[in-house]
């Protein structure tokens, strides 16, 4: 459930007339998701290629000191890219809030700095749920785009589509969603 300071801080934001519908959070922990299919593999011989680079070029006395320092960048990024992107992304979603009011889809992020992203029901192009056997699941707004596979493995990617991912009971979210479209 949502933190009753992150709860008061959210209500302190709403337009007058305003209440909250439903709030939750994304399912914390390592999270695997469809893309890593393509990213797992991608990752180890990103990685595997660096740290070989770099034994190999560490191990030869007489290399020149440009190529000792030049495969650090592609290490760590093989370091970010194996393990890393799974730690951002559970802090990330450690930090972050959904609400829905009678009016608009609200989420926020509080990892560094406070940022709400506010989506007006009205003028929402697209809604979508995908859900799992177990009743959790997705919720997108919007279209989401083709290049949606490669959000959050490079460093500062994010997802252009907002969504409220992993919530534990997504089809009476979206019922919630859809009610309250109906009722504008």
């Amino acid at each position: 459930m949502v933190a009753e300071a992150v709860l008061s801080f959210v209500q302190s934001n709403l337009e007058p007339g305003e209440s909250i519908l439903w709030s939750g959070e994304p399912r914390a922990g390592l999270l695997l998701r469809p893309s890593d299919a393509l990213q797992i593999p991608f990752s180890l011989i990103w990685g595997g290629f660096a740290f070989y680079w770099e034994y190999m070029v560490l191990r030869t006395a007489k290399a020149p000191l440009l190529f000792k320092l030049w495969g650090i960048p592609f290490v760590l990024m093989g370091l970010y890219i194996i393990a890393g992107r799974f730690v951002v992304d559970a802090a990330y979603r450690g930090h972050t809030y959904y609400f829905v009011t009678e009016r608009r889809v609200l989420i926020l992020s509080t990892l560094f700095k406070v940022r709400i992203r506010s989506l007006d029901l009205r003028t929402m192009p697209d809604l979508t749920l995908e859900q799992k056997q177990d009743g959790s699941g997705t919720i997108w707004f919007g279209p989401r785009e083709a290049t949606q596979w490669a959000a959050g493995f490079w460093p500062g990617s994010t997802r252009r589509t907002a969504a409220f991912e992993t919530i534990s009971t997504a089809n009476d979210v979206y019922e919630t969603i859809r009610r309250a479209q109906r009722e504008l």
